[in-house]
């Protein structure tokens, strides 16, 4: 088993945010404020996807079974248009959607977190920001994998910065370094002293937006006071005995997820067997028809009529695998998005329960590790680059390898299309488990997975988030594995059905938290990355 708590729990990619978040339930704070004080420690200590220069996507219970959804994604700037990615030709022009000025949306994550707090928070937001600022003033220590991430993104932060920047300070970071940020520091003051405003107005939005113009970047002062975050309805869908509550567009995660769980439920994958090859080309063949579905209809819900209720239906999801063959793959050539009518890899997340019973899930990211690679001169703060998130052009793929429609194309002040899936389950109407990842594309399996190895194969949270993960998203048509996730033998009776399976590097970071029976906490902490539990 992972650890067990009594009453509280916190679950985030960083000992250091998840010790913040422990702090501030103990004081008396619910767990929106624990989220939020998690949120700006992570922005400290975890710069690849923790943040403040980009977004997410929150989903709340309380304890009394209200659940609230809040997205706080990016947007398109207001100059932004639906072929500024492309040359005269209409071929994307290599990298400008991935790095650099041009790859930012609007940051959303300042404007989430104080619309969270402002609803449903407790203590105030100056104490729940002072540990992030005591941290960038401090400095932390680098882990290994921290250091090793951000050598990789130096070049790309050294050809984009217009500033010196702690980043660059070094020409190779090593484990156990200290890694300060004043100038973030600064940054996260004005926050504490004039809120909202200390960000999208003010000094800091001056910083953004004349970093913007040395960049030849698209952001301006208007794009940032006209940012709202916005309450969306959560998707919800049974599976087994559970109910499975998620993130509605412009997330494509929990509309994936729930897909492919209803397009499951009717096989007994315990009989059938983990990750054995009857059940591992079950749940593929359900991905396949999920993320055809997602390539064609999903987008931000503002500007596109998106049939969501009908997607996630028992009956049309028995439609879609009408054509199931036990025995033999299906070509994704031969898959279509169906008609319902008749996405980081570097994303973070973090899952929190308080003593009271309230559950947080919330996944927050740059798009990019380290986004575009921008650091705000001064500022001391990463934009994203989460603009290629996108469909620069039909049928282009983005950095995920994911393909898009019409439904998802650039317009200005429209929000980017994601994968992530911050998602909370029930059973019998009491909280059973919280639980998310990063991961772009891999985000809706890696949870898919999560709870079937909970639900179907018996697994503690420890067990169910560590074992090893496979993953397929209609385009490319090969089943993505860890090493070791599927043994030899069911490998080769998948590639007698048909499919092509490729080993690659690991797949998203869960962090989960279980309820026991006896109503005690076993935290998921995914050991992919640095991620670290901790709870009384």
């Amino acid at each position: 088993m992972g650890m067990v708590t009594d009453s509280a729990m916190v679950v985030s990619a960083h000992p250091l945010a998840t010790a913040v978040g422990v702090h501030v339930l103990q004081r008396g704070g619910n767990a929106v404020d624990a989220a939020v004080a998690v949120h700006w420690a992570l922005a400290v200590v975890a710069p690849w996807a923790g943040n403040i220069g980009g977004g997410g996507l929150m989903v709340v219970r309380s304890a009394d079974g209200t659940v609230h959804t809040l997205d706080f994604r990016e947007m398109a700037p207001l100059a932004a248009h639906r072929d500024m990615y492309l040359d005269e030709h209409g071929q994307p022009i290599s990298k400008l959607s991935l790095v650099g000025h041009k790859a930012v949306g609007v940051p959303g994550s300042v404007a989430g977190l104080f619309t969270a707090h402002d609803s449903l928070g407790r203590l105030p937001m100056a104490e729940l920001i002072q540990p992030a600022i005591e941290l960038a003033q401090s400095g932390f220590t680098l882990t290994a994998l921290e250091a090793k991430e951000l050598n990789a993104k130096l070049p790309g932060i050294r050809s984009v910065c217009t500033r010196p920047n702690p980043f660059t300070s070094k020409v190779q970071w090593h484990k156990g370094d200290t890694l300060r940020l004043p100038e973030l520091a600064s940054t996260l003051i004005r926050i504490r002293d004039g809120g909202v405003d200390g960000f999208y107005r003010g000094h800091t939005a001056d910083l953004i937006v004349d970093e913007m113009r040395r960049g030849a970047g698209l952001l301006t002062h208007a794009d940032l006071t006209s940012y709202q975050p916005v309450w969306r309805e959560p998707v919800k869908g049974n599976y087994r005995d559970m109910e499975i509550i998620t993130m509605g567009p412009p997330s494509s995660g929990g509309i994936v997820l729930i897909q492919a769980l209803k397009a499951i439920e009717d096989m007994d994958l315990s009989r059938t067997g983990w990750q054995k090859a009857a059940t591992v080309h079950r749940i593929v063949e359900a991905e396949r028809r999920a993320f055809a579905d997602r390539a064609k209809h999903l987008g931000d819900p503002d500007f596109v009529d998106i049939p969501s209720e009908r997607l996630i239906s028992k009956e049309y999801m028995a439609q879609r695998m009408s054509d199931f063959d036990c025995h033999r793959a299906t070509p994704s050539s031969a898959i279509h998005a169906g008609d319902p009518l008749a996405e980081s890899e570097h994303t973070t997340h973090f899952s929190i329960v308080d003593e009271e019973g309230n559950a947080v899930s919330c996944t927050t990211t740059l798009n990019a590790s380290y986004g575009s690679g921008v650091v705000v001169g001064e500022g001391g703060f990463v934009l994203n680059n989460e603009m290629d998130d996108f469909s620069i052009a039909p049928s282009v793929p983005n950095r995920f390898g994911l393909v898009g429609s019409q439904a998802n194309i650039i317009e200005p002040g429209k929000r980017m299309l994601s994968s992530m899936a911050p998602t909370i389950v029930t059973r019998q109407g009491q909280l059973f488990m919280v639980l998310g990842s990063p991961g772009g594309a891999t985000i809706p399996t890696s949870v898919l997975q999560t709870v079937v190895n909970l639900a179907d194969h018996g697994m503690s949270a420890k067990q169910a988030v560590a074992a090893p993960r496979f993953h397929h998203q209609w385009r490319p048509d090969t089943i993505l594995m860890e090493a070791n996730a599927i043994t030899t033998e069911d490998s080769l009776a998948l590639v007698k059905m048909g499919h092509t399976l490729m080993v690659r590097p690991p797949i998203g970071r869960v962090d989960a938290i279980l309820v026991l029976p006896d109503g005690r906490l076993e935290a998921g902490a995914d050991p992919r990355g640095d991620d670290a539990a901790a709870g009384y």
